[in-house]
């Protein structure tokens, strides 16, 4: 009940201010990370055998986790922080205004013809390489950033914090912090950050398909509903497949095909119908998400209402 009705109110927050120009708290646990990182490796990895470097970063992961989770239970006890704690944890684990602020920078660049700037700003949120990106690859590469960060900064944080209040808000953006950190399928991270990502799957796993059910609930069902059947098996990824699909779909554009990440040039398979997106559908994927979040809240807030008015 009070995780419904503090959700809307975190919202808001977010609406109004955004991120924390200075002194994120998120910011200081990459550092946490780092320095955790620099006492967990080993200084001979090639000696390691696979299930150690797993143990290690299982380890490392836990002791950068739970004592945070522990504290944002016990301070959501207490008198009086109780109501504010849990407002203010999920108002920094939701990046709902600073999404939506980096897409629109990309996209008022394209639209004002300002393709080398929708360059730059686009490799801000994306990983791949950005420099010889064409106006539909830039408008492409925002929208997949747009409805995958959606999932996974917006409605996977208000799914743990209503099933689990703010020890849940706490516990999902720092373990997605540590996959975005640590996740990588290179020679470093294989295996040491194999724990971290395993864990983000297994935490996003039912948010992801709530948020693809949300994008084609409020786009084109029929389309949203027949990408993620036929698209998302193909994807790489079990949770982002889903969501970038039926997003896609939901809007009515293509995406996905391939790209350059770090020199490499990597095949994707196809997602989603229709022409290929412009400026204008990347203001489109903004309010999808925006529509979908505060649906969530009206949604949770019914909820609550009704369980309390049966219960009295």
């Amino acid at each position: 009940m009070n995780s419904a009705l503090f959700l809307p109110i975190a919202l808001l927050l977010d609406r109004l201010l955004g991120e924390p120009p200075r002194w994120h708290p998120l910011v200081g646990f990459g550092r946490l990370v780092k320095a955790m990182e620099r006492l967990a490796y080993p200084s001979a990895p090639e000696a390691e055998p696979v299930w150690r470097m797993r143990l290690r970063g299982a380890a490392a992961i836990a002791l950068l986790i739970l004592p945070f989770t522990l504290l944002a239970w016990a301070l959501a006890r207490l008198p009086w922080l109780g109501a504010i704690v849990p407002i203010i944890l999920l108002y920094l684990a939701v990046g709902a205004q600073s999404l939506a602020q980096h897409a629109e920078v990309v996209r008022k660049a394209l639209a004002d013809g300002d393709l080398a700037l929708a360059r730059e700003r686009v490799g801000w949120i994306v990983s791949r390489d950005t420099s010889e990106l064409d106006e539909a690859g830039v408008a492409r590469a925002t929208i997949e950033s747009v409805l995958e960060n959606g999932s996974d900064a917006v409605f996977a944080a208000l799914f743990w914090f209503l099933v689990l209040g703010a020890p849940g808000a706490v516990l999902y953006r720092l373990s997605n912090t540590l996959d975005a950190m640590w996740g990588y399928k290179n020679d470093r991270y294989l295996h040491f950050g194999w724990a971290a990502a395993r864990f983000d799957d297994a935490l996003n796993y039912l948010p992801a398909r709530l948020a693809a059910l949300t994008y084609l609930l409020l786009g084109h069902a029929a389309d949203g509903w027949r990408c993620w059947r036929t698209q998302a098996p193909t994807w790489y990824s079990p949770n982002a497949g889903p969501v970038m699909a039926a997003g896609a779909g939901a809007l009515g554009v293509s995406l996905g095909g391939g790209a350059r990440y770090h020199g490499q040039w990597k095949e994707r398979p196809p997602l989603g119908c229709g022409p290929t997106p412009t400026h204008e559908d990347i203001a489109r994927a903004v309010r999808l998400v925006n529509r979908g979040m505060w649906l969530w809240a009206a949604l949770s807030l019914a909820a609550a209402i009704l369980i309390g008015a049966i219960h009295a």
